[in-house]
């Protein structure tokens, strides 16, 4: 686990928060601009003076006020990846990488730590090997970004910090490291805290999320169960949604259709060309879906699934209200108008049918 345990006063706010992080997986901070989030990092990295509490990586303490430990920025084996990716413009991207290297601290208790190997497995996990012996000028922002990564977990870091990696790129480069990203969270053990305001970036790779507001947590758990909060709701207005998990259980060939089952029912997608069984994470928003107290007939809305309410609160207009369904293990948001509900005669606990106008594969 992670232990977050943070005081710091800004101009606007004092950040005072304490969180219990999982020990892998991308750990998503999210949160309008001016929350604290790459604050948060800055202490952790020990950039910045924790002046109240403890941070924590595992079993290694890396500040702890109280017993007054606090290990400088250059002991702390952490990579950490900037919105810019810093190359140096003189070096090519091999020559980058090895300066790096040169300037990390060895991996404390590692004894078997070899920097040729771990440096190649970066290149290869990465996919720059093609990139070696160009200059950072001959880089587009995604190739750039790909190095800075790869030379932050060349060390093999016990965390790796990343500061809206994605910020500085146009939507075409972002498409083009988003794959790299998902493969860095599968494959690696190591545990990523990742700063971002972008839903798309979070629904897309984040396993847990910490929401800031002015300093202080506003919710956290994982993404799915967060992003379905309608008390404080994370993401509101026109992205406001659910996550949904599951496997491909069928290909229709004829109709480039993928069939996607999760525990209470299945949807149907475009065929993104993935086999049968391989698990996916999907996106719903909820202003694509609506509700029907019986099973819709002769519709050309493919996707219906049985629920039962959980929930019905205001939305942000008030003619609008958000429902939660509970569709088996999966939780869906419809956003309906308020004379639909008093039509309906929709009530918690009763049972309904979402019809799901369309399906985003977001994993």
């Amino acid at each position: 686990m992670i232990h977050l345990q943070v005081k710091l006063n800004r101009a606007a706010f004092q950040m005072d928060l304490n969180v219990q992080l999982p020990g892998q997986g991308i750990s998503a901070i999210f949160g309008v601009s001016g929350s604290g989030k790459t604050s948060l990092l800055r202490v952790v990295a020990g950039l910045e003076a924790n002046q109240e509490g403890r941070i924590q990586v595992g079993q290694q303490i890396w500040q702890d006020t109280q017993q007054k430990t606090c290990l400088p920025t250059w002991q702390r084996p952490l990579g950490y990846v900037f919105q810019e990716s810093s190359l140096l413009p003189h070096l090519d991207v091999q020559q980058n990488l090895n300066f790096g290297l040169k300037r990390a601290l060895k991996p404390s208790g590692s004894t078997h730590f070899n920097t040729a190997q771990s440096l190649q497995a970066s290149i290869e996990l990465l996919g720059i090997e093609a990139l070696l012996q160009r200059m950072p000028d001959q880089l587009s922002g995604g190739e750039r970004q790909r190095v800075a990564i790869a030379r932050a977990i060349a060390m093999q870091p016990q965390l790796l910090l990343m500061d809206e990696p994605l910020a500085s790129l146009d939507a075409a480069r972002r498409q083009e490291i988003f794959p790299w990203l998902a493969r860095l969270r599968d494959e690696l053990k190591m545990p990523m805290l990742y700063v971002t305001h972008s839903a798309e970036e979070l629904t897309r790779l984040a396993d847990h999320l910490v929401v800031l507001d002015k300093g202080k947590v506003k919710a956290q758990g994982p993404v799915s169960a967060v992003l379905t909060q309608v008390v404080t709701p994370v993401v509101v207005g026109e992205d406001a949604g659910a996550l949904m998990t599951g496997h491909i259980g069928a290909v229709d060939v004829q109709w480039h259709l993928s069939r996607v089952d999760f525990e209470g029912g299945c949807v149907w997608m475009r065929d993104a060309g993935l086999p049968v069984g391989k698990a996916v994470r999907l996106r719903i928003l909820a202003r694509d879906v609506s509700l029907a107290t019986s099973e819709p007939q002769n519709t050309s809305i493919q996707n219906q699934v049985q629920g039962r309410i959980q929930s019905i609160t205001p939305d942000v207009h008030p003619s609008q209200v958000m429902v939660v369904l509970k569709c088996g293990a999966e939780e869906v948001l419809a956003r309906v108008t308020k004379r639909a509900v008093e039509e309906l005669g929709l009530q918690v606990g009763m049972p309904v049918w979402a019809q799901v106008k369309s399906v985003a594969l977001v994993a």
